[in-house]
């Protein structure tokens, strides 16, 4: 049983909740804004997506580091007929998610004052229910409220693209719409399974709660292996598109590319790391066996990932399909220390999510920047900006060294880590004769070469050498505004790379704790199904679960 802190013990009063609909309400107040007072609209907006941003960062002040807890947990029945509650909280593999979800709302509603110009106010309103919709996600610990919060996201992203986007935005807001709407139906599947697995569990056992969506329970039923060999590909296709993965991550780059700005930095620096979290908050801890068994399928699609991402990348001429493309790759680290099952990896891919939507999300309002006054992403209508942009240049260079892993900035933590528990796959894995580590920690470092021959071949035509265009005699630098859109991102961009313990300190009790229940040699080790533990101690499966009294007791739990 994962240990559970009351919201009450914690802080005092409901504060997740009030991180998760502030914005929503926020988009609720709007709805009674005039549609010509785009000033206020704007200004509103902006104000509550950093109220927002203030409350979460309070939260992560009062968060217990040191504990693989569950923190801020609130939880209260809501259809008991069916097991299902309203129960949200976080650990250390959520808190930071949640705190990058606030800090990019605010940042992109910043960006859009030059940027979004008609229906200002209805924008304003996606965009909140968006950001409701994406924490909604990251604390959700019923399986009926997360898959509730995974769907009304593509509401508000679909209108984003499809209403504010470019040329082909109806094409690629559908073609994205589709692909995650066709992703969710196996995904269903594959939860329910595991919801009729606890009922069936329940009445063999005797239990006093014969249904249940809580996730906290479901992670110490077992499920019969062959049973998990099956949900692990049904919950496997929702997320990888998600994600996403190859070959199904054909959507993303027609949606960044046709996407305004602050779509394409929501759907980099969130969206997409909620395929990755469902890795880790589902598939790892429900499926430990169907996890091992297939585990290498996953590396080597992550391995792919990676190298088609940079091949690809190198032959863009548009700078946002080129760092859309970088995504791939990138995200192919990501779930490639995520299913290294060991504590470096997993640590490192969860480190890494917020690493790349702090850097990417960089690029992509820097290249939003230089289209709002030119009008063009293409990479030939520029060169030698350096001499014009000196400021711009310098943001630029930060972001763009920060995706490559340069020592001293956050890339490079997250991606040391992930080569460090790549390289040990071989340690756990009973197939080690094929040198699987190795092999995927080479592939990993070609892919960081790649990154940084195409990200520098970027910044060489764009920013190097002698104005040729004449239009871009004219470019103005950045202004206060724009500055202050970039500096946050900068400043932790810095931090993670050259202190980043306070994260990791946070992260890795939750991923210590994670891959000693289920993949620690002594589990893998044993007999099929074996690792998904056995509750013989059937009327505790609850007991106590959001009660400090209860995680005093943690330990008379069995498991």
């Amino acid at each position: 049983m994962l240990e559970s802190i009351s919201c009450y013990d914690s802080i005092g009063y409901p504060i997740l909740s009030l991180v998760v609909f502030l914005p929503c309400i926020g988009a609720l107040f709007l709805l009674f804004f005039n549609s010509e007072w785009i000033g206020g609209i704007r200004r509103f907006a902006f104000g509550v997506a950093i109220v927002d941003f203030l409350i979460a960062l309070m939260m992560l002040f009062s968060f217990k580091s040191g504990t693989p807890a569950m923190q801020f947990v609130e939880k209260l029945d809501w259809i008991p007929s069916i097991g299902a509650s309203y129960h949200i909280g976080v650990d250390g593999i959520s808190v930071f998610l949640v705190l990058l979800t606030a800090l990019l709302g605010a940042v992109t509603i910043l960006s859009t004052y030059r940027a979004i110009t008609t229906q200002v106010k209805e924008f304003m309103i996606c965009i909140l229910l968006l950001q409701t919709t994406m924490m909604g996600v990251f604390v959700s610990l019923d399986m009926l409220l997360f898959y509730l919060f995974f769907e009304a996201q593509l509401l508000p992203m679909y209108l984003i693209i499809g209403i504010w986007g470019s040329d082909r935005r109806i094409y690629s807001a559908t073609k994205m719409f589709i692909y995650t709407l066709v992703g969710t139906f196996p995904m269903v599947l594959g939860l329910l399974a595991v919801y009729f697995n606890y009922h069936d569990y329940a009445i063999a056992n005797k239990l006093p709660e014969l249904f249940s969506f809580d996730l906290l329970t479901l992670y110490n039923i077992p499920i019969e292996y062959t049973k998990q060999l099956w949900i692990f590909w049904a919950l496997f296709i929702g997320f990888a598109i998600k994600v996403p993965m190859f070959p199904v991550h054909t959507w993303l780059p027609d949606a960044h590319t046709d996407a305004p700005t602050a779509g394409s930095v929501v759907l980099a620096g969130i969206l997409l790391k909620m395929g990755s979290y469902g890795f880790v908050r589902f598939s790892l801890p429900l499926l430990p066996d169907g996890v091992h068994r297939f585990f290498p399928v996953v590396l080597m699609l992550s391995g792919i990932a990676i190298l088609y991402g940079v091949w690809v990348a190198m032959t863009q001429k548009d700078m946002k399909k080129l760092v859309a493309y970088s995504s791939i790759s990138h995200m192919g680290y990501i779930t490639m220390g995520i299913f290294a099952l060991n504590s470096a990896g997993i640590t490192g891919g969860v480190l890494q999510m917020i690493n790349h939507g702090l850097s990417t999300g960089a690029l992509f309002l820097l290249v939003g920047m230089l289209y709002e006054r030119r009008h063009t992403r293409m990479i030939s209508e520029y060169g030698g900006l350096f001499k014009q942009l000196p400021l711009y240049t310098t943001f630029f260079a930060i972001a763009m060294f920060s995706s490559m892993g340069v020592p001293g900035l956050n890339g490079f933590v997250g991606e040391i880590m992930i080569l460090m528990g790549t390289y040990n796959v071989s340690s756990i894995v009973a197939m080690n004769v094929y040198k699987a580590g190795e092999i995927y920690t080479v592939v990993a470092v070609l892919g960081i070469l790649g990154c940084a021959g195409y990200l520098l071949w970027l910044f060489q035509r764009v920013f190097l050498g002698k104005v040729t265009n004449p239009k871009n005699k004219e470019l103005k630098d950045l202004s206060g505004r724009e500055i202050l859109t970039l500096v946050p991102l900068t400043v932790l961009i810095f931090w993670i790379g050259l202190y980043p313990t306070p994260f990791i300190k946070r992260i890795k009790p939750s991923v210590d704790y994670l891959v000693k229940k289920k993949y620690s040699l002594e589990k893998l080790n044993q007999p099929a199904n074996a690792s998904a533990g056995l509750l013989e101690n059937k009327g505790n499966i609850v007991k106590f679960a959001n009660t400090q009294e209860g995680l005093n007791e943690h330990s008379s739990v069995m498991d």
